[in-house]
């Protein structure tokens, strides 16, 4: 199976940086779509952003401009890099990864354990 670990989160001031790293291992599975989920207290879980095999991405209104995904496919790795953070920012940021295991069809999701992401004003 596809394990997912996050890495990178932490306190940081409004206007600040923070970059978030998700390393994917395991056996016997291609790794299709990756990407970043965040939830808020009180508040469902959103996409933050989503990159392709190919290297396409997607950003959520509220991060276009400010946060940039990127993935290393030699590593299994998708990072977000996250600039000119706000207290809005604040969650737990979680990875994703669609992956289709070798021998068999279709695909299947799977999740990091969350990271914890605090921007104060």
């Amino acid at each position: 199976q596809v394990q997912l670990v996050e890495s990178g989160g932490g306190l940081v001031q409004a206007g600040g940086s923070l970059r978030l790293s998700c390393a994917a291992s395991g056996s016997m599975f291609i790794i299709n779509d990756m990407g970043w989920y965040r939830q808020a207290p009180g508040k469902q879980r959103e996409l933050v952003g989503s990159i392709t095999s190919g290297g396409s991405t997607n950003y959520a209104d509220p991060v276009k401009g400010r946060f940039t995904i990127s993935r290393d496919n030699a590593k299994n790795t998708v990072y977000l890099q996250m600039n000119s953070l706000k207290p809005e920012d604040t969650a737990v940021y979680y990875c994703n990864a669609r992956a289709r295991r070798v021998g068999f069809i279709g695909v299947h999701d799977y999740w990091g354990q969350g990271t914890q992401v605090t921007v104060s004003s």
